[in-house]
């Protein structure tokens, strides 16, 4: 179990966070790894943060994009430039144990999965938990995702010689979503391991925090990237509601 893992970080102002990420994935115990970091024109010192890592360990490569495009572009760019076996997915202010690689990938190959994601655990600014887990489904089809998507985005690993790569829809937010709804139309299922793999920390002003106006974006998925019916859209916007007012997920 030697294959090389490309692992994409898009980032945007993270100078506060994406050293401590970094340092999550330079502990893994998978170490056949590279870290494709994208910078979407950040104004803060993320890029001169991520130049002195880069000068301790050739592994951690920086793109910076010409223009502020959004994550989905600076996900597409990183997974142009990536050239590992598999792709795993890691956004600069979340952290990994250092256990994730090896784990999921072995559990990948055991079974002959191409598509994977973990459980996840919830933590604030501080890094501090806030005694929240995110429980995955053994297996999750194109519709399930459609529904509920069980999927954290920093859980994510597939295998990239099998499925090959993929350009992001260019939303300014689900774009994740939607990049799972993609490979789901190449690979039947995405196949969760029951094991707490990756800390998601939740910020006051991240780009996902105003549950209702990612309303509008989910409409967005579901009737122009995804071409669904206005009726079947109404109805996947009314479930997307139902889990959040009831907090399910």
């Amino acid at each position: 179990m030697n294959d090389l893992v490309s692992i994409i970080t898009p980032t945007y102002n993270c100078g506060k966070f994406i050293a401590e990420t970094i340092e999550s994935v330079r502990q893994q115990t998978y170490q056949n790894w590279e870290m494709i970091i994208v910078d979407d024109c950040s104004t803060d010192n993320t890029k001169e943060i991520v130049e002195e890592y880069i000068n301790q360990d050739k592994r951690i490569k920086y793109h910076l994009l010409e223009k502020n495009s959004g994550a989905a572009v600076a996900r597409t760019k990183a997974m142009e430039l990536a050239s590992g076996t598999y792709m795993a997915f890691l956004d600069s202010d979340d952290l990994w144990p250092t256990e994730k690689l090896e784990r999921q990938l072995s559990f990948m190959k055991k079974n002959g999965y191409d598509f994977t994601c973990t459980e996840y655990e919830q933590i604030d600014e501080k890094g501090t938990p806030l005694n929240k887990s995110i429980k995955t489904k053994n297996k999750t089809n194109y519709n399930g995702v459609l529904l509920s998507c069980p999927v954290g985005n920093s859980t994510v690993m597939y295998n990239s010689q099998h499925l090959g790569k993929f350009v992001v829809p260019n939303i300014r937010k689900r774009n994740d979503d939607a990049l799972w709804l993609q490979i789901l139309k190449k690979e039947k299922y995405i196949y969760g391991l029951p094991e707490i793999l990756m800390k998601y920390r939740v910020r006051s002003n991240s780009i996902s925090s105003n549950k209702l106006d990612l309303v509008k974006y989910h409409w967005y998925l579901y009737r122009e990237i995804e071409k669904l019916s206005v009726i079947r859209s109404s109805f996947h916007i009314c479930c997307w509601v139902f889990l959040k007012v009831f907090k399910i997920k």
